[in-house]
């Protein structure tokens, strides 16, 4: 039924309990594809040299050890495992990659790391929720 599954994480509580859901779903229903999306914001041009360089490597280390938890929290799958970090807005980076890679369902928490805390929904769930080209589980 579902045989590209793409994992939205972003650290946050509900990211790491949707990465749970989604490797249980991927145990159970056996998809060709598994694939891990992180998504960071863009570093702002004004920062300027040495800033912008510096603030780059670490915008990415963070995305990193995202991602690498998330892998640590999926574990061994019946399928092949793909990861990608993008730079940019998240909602719309997920978007993307759903259509590039023609992914059958989306997996993502109810909220993650944004600055509008108490949201029953996340602005980036409500988004990919509206934009998504497939399916879209969100985990709370």
């Amino acid at each position: 039924m579902f045989e590209r599954i793409l994992l939205a994480v972003d650290g946050s509580e509900h990211a790491l309990h949707a990465t749970r859901k989604a490797a249980e779903l991927a145990r159970l229903m056996k998809p060709r594809e598994f694939r891990i999306v992180v998504a960071y914001d863009p570093i702002p041009l004004y920062l300027g040299e040495p800033n912008m360089q510096i603030a780059i490597t670490n915008r990415k280390g963070e995305a990193e050890e995202v991602l690498n938890m998330a892998l640590r929290e999926v574990g061994e799958l019946p399928c092949e495992i793909h990861t990608e970090l993008l730079e940019g807005d998240s909602a719309s980076a997920i978007i993307e990659v759903a259509n590039t890679r023609k992914s059958d369902l989306i997996v993502m928490g109810s909220r993650g790391l944004g600055r509008l805390a108490g949201l029953l929904l996340g602005s980036t769930s409500q988004k990919v929720v509206a934009h998504a080209p497939c399916p879209v589980l969100i985990v709370r």
